[in-house]
């Protein structure tokens, strides 16, 4: 049988489509950092979910400083008035860490090509009980249009709250996952619905690594 890789490891790492979320340097207590980084993603995602955050990088290059960059679509969410939750987190997280902390507030450009974003958005309408499957299409309508060369859906559980689970996926496009050079991204979100958990997984195909180094340097 056939074994199933999370496809943003499988392509993590130099010369690859993607590099590390979490940069940092340590000697014995690698667990330590590690256990910290993790509350500093969940602090993060829980104080602003409706910020539809896509990504979060850390870079955590001495134990005297860290820098978080957040890269969301509805950046003033984070922000607050006049800086304030900004200031707030930074001491949120400088309890944490003990540590001078930077934080990078990134706007995403086009969100429909976002992994982490379309998986958040079929999660939310599924929570208002809207059709999964106008949801679905709706949201590879939109991804392709953007300019994704595939993208594949699957939602799983109880859906439209029957008795019996299954699963509901819909393709469009390429998306090779045996192929390394594709620059394939992976997300996953939950719906938390009156009648169970659904989940929900969004793979979306961009380009190949070559093209995308290419248009880096453009």
């Amino acid at each position: 049988m056939g074994q199933k890789v999370n496809p943003c490891i499988f392509r993590t790492g130099p010369n690859l489509p993607r590099n590390w979320e979490s940069v940092l340097y340590a000697k014995n207590n690698y667990s330590d950092f590690l256990l910290k980084i993790l509350k500093i993603r969940k602090i993060i995602n829980t104080e602003y979910s409706f910020a539809q955050i896509t990504k979060i990088l850390i870079e955590w290059p001495s134990s005297k400083n860290i820098v978080v960059n957040i890269y969301a679509k509805k950046i003033g969410v984070i922000i607050g008035k006049s800086g304030g939750d900004i200031e707030k987190l930074k001491q949120n997280i400088a309890k944490i860490t003990s540590a001078d902390v930077s934080i990078n507030i990134r706007e995403v450009k086009k969100p429909e090509l976002e992994e982490a974003f379309i998986a958040q958005t079929i999660a939310q309408q599924l929570e208002r009980r809207q059709s999964f499957k106008k949801v679905m299409k709706k949201a590879i309508h939109a991804s392709m249009k953007q300019g994704a060369k595939g993208i594949k859906i699957i939602c799983s559980g109880r859906l439209g709250g029957v008795e019996i689970a299954r699963s509901e996926s819909y393709k469009e496009g390429r998306v090779p996952l045996q192929t390394i050079r594709a620059d394939i991204r992976y997300a996953f979100a939950e719906a938390i619905t009156t009648y169970g958990v659904i989940g929900v997984k969004v793979w979306v195909y961009r380009c190949d690594v070559n093209q995308s180094r290419i248009n880096e340097v453009k």
